[in-house]
């Protein structure tokens, strides 16, 4: 899965080219770099907007000690839909206009919430995300894989002080 995002993210320039290509044949190049222009615009605009409702929610927040309301989701959406109109080019942008438009933030936050409660489902089905067997990054060569958490041999020991040395006690 990761080398077929890198792929695209490499692929993603040329395509974004070609479709600049294509769409300044049919409408022409002024009105092409007129519309790449204001969707950057609009970008801004967006980018702006989800950074002072995040300030302002989390503001809020501290003030009066409550969590932060559930809009989180929306707020992200806007802000990476804003960035991604900011990114010169109409397939970031055709994207970035879903993320940013209240219209299809609902269908989208319905699809993240699916996912993330079949990945939370997963995880908990497999505790630690260690599977046995399965070497964990950083782990040396020849080791067993690591412990999931509870399992074990527990230590038992004392926390000692900045003033207390092992030997006084």
């Amino acid at each position: 899965m990761p080398l077929l995002a890198v792929l695209a993210l490499m692929a993603l320039p040329f395509l974004e080219i070609w479709v600049m290509i294509l769409i300044g044949q049919q409408i022409g190049v002024a009105w092409t770099i007129l519309a790449l222009f204001a969707t950057t615009v609009a970008g801004v605009l967006v980018t702006r907007r989800a950074g002072t409702r995040a300030f302002r929610d989390a503001d809020e927040a501290m003030r009066t000690g409550t969590p932060p309301r559930g809009g989180l989701l929306d707020t992200l959406m806007l802000f990476v839909g804003g960035v991604l109109l900011t990114v010169p080019g109409f397939i970031t942008g055709l994207v970035g206009l879903v993320l940013a438009l209240p219209v299809t933030r609902p269908a989208l936050r319905w699809a993240f919430t699916a996912w993330a409660r079949r990945r939370m489902a997963r995880m908990t089905a497999d505790p630690g995300g260690v599977r046995v067997g399965v070497r964990v990054p950083g782990q040396p060569h020849g080791e067993p894989p690591a412990a999931r958490p509870g399992e074990g041999t527990v230590i038992q020991g004392r926390v000692i002080g900045d003033g207390e040395s092992p030997a006084s006690s």
